[in-house]
């Protein structure tokens, strides 16, 4: 299809949403934009400007494209930013969708994640003193006091007395590791690459050595619940940051500092749905993973439970909402 004959086709698509905006603007307070039509008016338009920028059809066109987009974005969104509507809309439906959209990326950022994950902890696993090529003596053993049979607290660090002060410690450890992947995007997605196998050769790392130690069966019921929330949740922040190396690397017919706007537009849905799951995972790690009263069998029952919601959350969740 040529450029004027994809413009023909849906000229009268574009007509129809612009006069809508055109409404809206002249009489703000007017519900000019209610109703299912506007909506589905601005969604094939984003349609369509994918379809013009992957086909590199002329400027003017794909101008005009984002001119409408951006304008239909800021309208529902300066009208929903507020409240527990625009919440709610964001984990029904803006979330899980833009999780399914950005799939390559999370794919991707999966196997940076879970590769070196695998790979050190069977390594460590084999090799027990390879561990301290990842952290040193004292480190080690702090590890090995922290989920020994004997501990208090699961997990607890040894300067730390209660579970709301491990909360405030998870929150800070996992925003700040989420916000290494996200934001290494910048640098063409190199940091993102980088801190992604980072974080997953550490943690394999521990688990192979504690494995080898004969301490899986406290450290794998200790992570097993949270990790649904809190392993997800990292990899879509590198994720959403891949997304903006790749902007900065491939931003088409466009500037890269419009290319890089665009991409951050997309990834924020995804940081919005990162952090929500990293609170709820601190929760579950300060509160019931560490638990030494609650029987393994219930955890393991409760993290099946979770980490099935989880799959079938971004799998099905808002794909029928209009």
């Amino acid at each position: 299809m040529t450029p004027l004959q994809f413009e023909q086709l849906y000229d009268k698509e574009w007509d129809e949403l612009e006069l809508s905006l055109d409404r809206h603007a002249a009489a703000p307070s007017a519900r000019a934009i209610a109703g299912a039509r506007f909506t589905e008016l601005y969604r094939h338009t984003c349609g369509h400007l994918a379809i013009a920028r992957g086909r590199s059809y002329p400027p003017h066109l794909i101008d005009r494209l984002e001119h409408l987009t951006a304008e239909c974005h800021q309208l529902i969104y300066q009208q929903r930013e507020l409240g527990a509507g625009a919440l709610l809309r964001i984990i029904t439906r803006d979330f899980p969708a833009a999780v399914r959209a950005h799939s390559a990326y999370v794919a991707t950022a999966t196997a940076l994640f879970l590769v070196p994950t695998l790979v050190l902890g069977f390594l460590v696993y084999t090799q027990p003193e390879l561990i301290l090529s990842v952290v040193d003596a004292e480190t080690a053993a702090e590890f090995d006091a922290m989920y020994s049979g004997g501990a208090q607290s699961i997990g607890r660090l040894r300067d730390v007395d209660t579970d709301w002060a491990m909360f405030g410690h998870y929150i800070r450890n996992n925003i700040g590791v989420a916000f290494q992947c996200f934001a290494g995007g910048l640098f063409a997605g190199l940091g993102s690459i980088f801190f992604l196998a980072f974080n997953g050769a550490y943690g394999g790392a521990i688990a192979g050595y504690l494995t080898e130690r004969g301490l899986g069966h406290i450290f794998y019921s200790f992570i097993v619940t949270h990790a649904a929330f809190e392993l997800t949740a990292i990899v879509l922040a590198g994720a959403a940051g891949l997304r903006i190396g790749h902007s900065l690397l491939a931003p088409g017919r466009q500037t890269r500092v419009q290319s890089l706007i665009a991409a951050s537009r997309q990834a924020i849905v995804l940081l919005y749905g990162v952090t929500a799951m990293l609170v709820v995972a601190a929760v579950i790690e300060a509160f019931w993973s560490s638990a030494t009263w609650m029987p393994v069998s219930v955890k393991y029952g409760v993290a099946g439970l979770c980490w099935s919601a989880v799959f079938a959350y971004f799998a099905f969740q808002g794909r029928h909402a209009r």
